[in-house]
């Protein structure tokens, strides 16, 4: 992996937990009940989008975990107990009811996911990934796409959270990437 690109997965990471520390303390401006309303969208309400996210991490960070392994990068930051999900679970089914459980497994991931790219060895993004999708289909794909496809996962479902924070009267700030450099 270029240099630059590992540093741009690193910045994406810290970009992550940023954005997740700030989306959390918004969500908490709602009471569970608002948290949990039924409100339209895809995974229906606010604390069933932040759960997919939770399942999707899991299971992307389990399979880039096993192409390290595959390829000699064994990181201890990707362990069972953080990448705890059960085999099979589904991808719209919730893992925390409750709600301080899952913002306290949302920031383990995010810890867990900068220590694993502050340990990843520049070769990584050049590894193949193979795996069998959620419904069976084998692929085979360059390790850096799905690093990518992680990062782009995580903010296309933190948009839909945004949008649903905004039009239950709560301002989530600005989340652009950008807003992170003019934060440091």
């Amino acid at each position: 992996m270029e240099p630059h690109l590992l540093e741009h997965y690193r910045w994406m990471a810290q970009y992550n937990a940023w954005f997740n520390a700030r989306l959390y303390d918004a969500c908490e401006q709602l009471d569970d009940a608002a948290r949990k309303l039924e409100r339209g969208a895809f995974f229906g309400s606010i604390h069933r989008t932040l759960n997919h996210l939770i399942v999707g991490d899991q299971i992307w960070l389990k399979r880039l975990r096993q192409c390290g392994l595959e390829n000699g990068f064994v990181c201890q930051a990707l362990s069972d107990e953080v990448l705890d999900l059960p085999a099979g679970h589904a991808l719209d089914a919730p893992v925390y009811d409750d709600w301080m459980a899952l913002r306290a497994k949302r920031a383990a991931i995010d810890d867990a996911l900068r220590i694993w790219l502050a340990e990843m060895p520049p070769a990584f993004a050049g590894f193949t990934m193979r795996y069998s999708n959620s419904k069976g289909v084998q692929r085979q794909h360059p390790a850096w796409q799905a690093m990518s496809h992680f990062f782009n996962h995580q903010t296309h479902h933190r948009g839909q959270v945004t949008s649903l924070l905004m039009q239950a009267g709560v301002d989530p700030g600005v989340t652009d990437l950008v807003a992170l450099v003019s934060s440091a």
